[in-house]
């Protein structure tokens, strides 16, 4: 007679139990185990996802950006980009994802996009048209001039970038348009900021940026303001020389304006006329003497 082992009996006994217990329960049983389980309910299937011809996901696209369905056109020329890579149609892709996204107001993705085309086609063709979006998906983000101008100076460099790389390309005369914009935008930006330390008599931080403006942004519509102002700053200063020398070129330059008339008027009233000492920055500022960078230099 075998000998008998207590506990692997146990174990076999406990072991038979359980299986019956489990083809008792039949359906009900794998029911409970399923509402315990997270993933019961999906199910797996293997999808083919068919081919579609490159100019038929394309003229997708067409249709779509005719519609005005922006973000459905970048879905058929994301696809078509990633069905076709590197084939023209990708490049053609790519650039109409750019616009595509431009067109409806995304620029942050146009300006992905853009520089996407740019670092693959730096030589193609369209390349010029790559730059031009991206250079107005960051102008068209240009803020009022009470705020930050962080998207005025990138749609600058990217503007400048445009009429440097493509001078003869059809973009430049409007690149070069907005440009001035552009800086015309900046300058009021410093302009903004030089009056509110102005009225604090905060006189040398204000004078730091009318010299921005002068140096910088001479060509915007912010010059005359800019040297009336510095007039103001200087007289109230003492220096009355720099003074003298702001009204004498802005006279110079700009005889009919206003803003003159209000430099004169400040200087009689201290017993002085206008009167430009060549030394001085401003003068070299209109001589073209001076670099850009001016802020640094010290208000004397």
């Amino acid at each position: 007679m075998p000998f008998a082992h207590p506990l692997r009996d146990a174990k076999v006994t406990v072991l038979r139990t359980v299986l019956l217990a489990a083809c008792g329960l039949g359906l009900a049983g794998c029911d409970a185990i399923d509402s315990i389980n997270p993933f019961a309910n999906e199910k797996y299937k293997t999808e083919v996802v068919p081919d579609v011809p490159a100019d038929k996901l394309y003229s997708q696209g067409l249709a779509k950006l005719e519609d005005r369905d922006y973000e459905g056109a970048t879905k058929r020329f994301e696809d078509l980009d990633k069905q076709y890579a590197y084939s023209d149609w990708s490049r053609k892709a790519v650039l109409m994802t750019a616009y595509a996204n431009y067109e409806g107001g995304r620029y942050e993705d146009a300006i992905t996009a853009s520089r996407r085309y740019l670092q693959r086609h730096p030589g193609s063709k369209d390349a010029a048209y790559a730059q031009y979006l991206l250079a107005m998906s960051h102008y068209k983000q240009i803020p009022d001039v009470t705020r930050d101008q962080d998207r005025s100076e990138k749609a600058l460099v990217a503007l400048t970038e445009l009429v440097q790389k493509y001078p003869t390309s059809e973009y430049s005369a409007d690149a070069k348009a907005k440009i001035q914009i552009t800086r015309d935008q900046l300058a009021g930006k410093e302009m903004a900021i030089g009056r509110y330390y102005l009225e604090r008599r905060n006189f040398p931080a204000a004078i730091n940026r009318f010299r921005d403006v002068v140096s910088k942004y001479q060509t915007t519509r912010h010059v005359e303001e800019a040297l009336e102002r510095l007039a103001e700053a200087y007289m109230a200063l003492g220096i009355t020389g720099e003074a003298q020398t702001a009204a004498a070129v802005l006279g110079h330059n700009f005889p009919d304006s206003p803003w003159y008339k209000d430099a004169y008027n400040l200087l009689q009233s201290g017993g002085l006329q206008p009167r430009e000492e060549k030394a001085s920055w401003i003068s070299k500022a209109f001589r073209g003497v001076i670099g850009m960078d001016t802020r640094t230099a010290e208000a004397q």
